[in-house]
């Protein structure tokens, strides 16, 4: 059963709003900064480095959260929503665009709506309350953790996550043959379970403590691209 939940929340026809967004990738390809297989390489592997640590870690900080009420029903609402209010205030701090941060709080609130459906349980209700919705990661920490999989797990997906979104925007913008970018995920799977790996080894540190990595170009381009008129992807 548990594997069958980690195909569904890993597979990218799952429900979560991903498809609308391309991670920055359209505003990459605008700029001229990434136009084929090799620059979409290298735009991946800039994800691996900055965004992939930092989704992983309070996803997986998020599922160790959750599990760990999910044993104390006798907990007391503020026990309960401290942590939650904990992780989402780092990693708003963490998150220095405001265009950023409203993507990746609509996404949290797809997930969380296709997470309730799917796999029902309260914790969805202890995450703290946001007229945008709770960040993406937040909401996979929780939607993993009322699906019964492990934080290592709850990781690997949102570290995949981070690359299969740009990776599917980059066949629509450049026009790229999918075999060649699926070849191209293939190669990058043993950076993705290392990243996957170490986020889940640091899940049980303070919020404060997780990883804290930026992309100052990835901020500017999402503050621009917010701006224009036309785009094929929300962020």
């Amino acid at each position: 059963m548990h594997r069958t939940a980690y195909l569904l929340l890993a597979d990218g026809r799952f429900p979560s709003g991903g498809h609308a967004h391309s991670s920055g990738l359209e505003a990459a390809v605008a700029a001229g900064r990434v136009t084929d297989l090799a620059g979409l390489e290298a735009f991946l592997h800039g994800r691996l480095s900055y965004a992939a640590p930092v989704t992983a870690a309070f996803t997986a900080a998020t599922h160790l959260t959750a599990a760990r009420m999910g044993r104390a029903p006798s907990a007391t609402e503020s026990d309960v929503k401290v942590p939650f209010l904990s992780l989402d205030r780092e990693l708003e701090a963490r998150t220095v665009s405001p265009a950023l941060r409203l993507a990746s709080r609509r996404q949290g609130r797809a997930l969380l709506r296709a997470g309730r459906n799917t796999w029902p349980s309260e914790l969805y209700g202890q995450l703290p309350k946001h007229p945008d919705g709770p960040h993406q990661p937040l909401a996979l920490g929780v939607t993993t953790a009322a699906a019964g999989l492990s934080a290592e797990e709850a990781a690997q997906i949102a570290a995949y996550g981070v690359l299969t979104g740009p990776a599917s925007a980059a066949v629509r913008l450049l026009g790229l043959d999918p075999y060649q970018v699926q070849n191209l995920l293939a190669r990058m799977a043993g950076s993705c379970d290392e990243i996957a790996a170490a986020a889940a080894a640091v899940a049980h540190k303070s919020p404060q403590e997780l990883p804290a990595h930026a992309a100052p170009l990835a901020d500017i381009s999402a503050e621009l691209h917010a701006t224009w008129e036309v785009r094929l992807f929300a962020s």
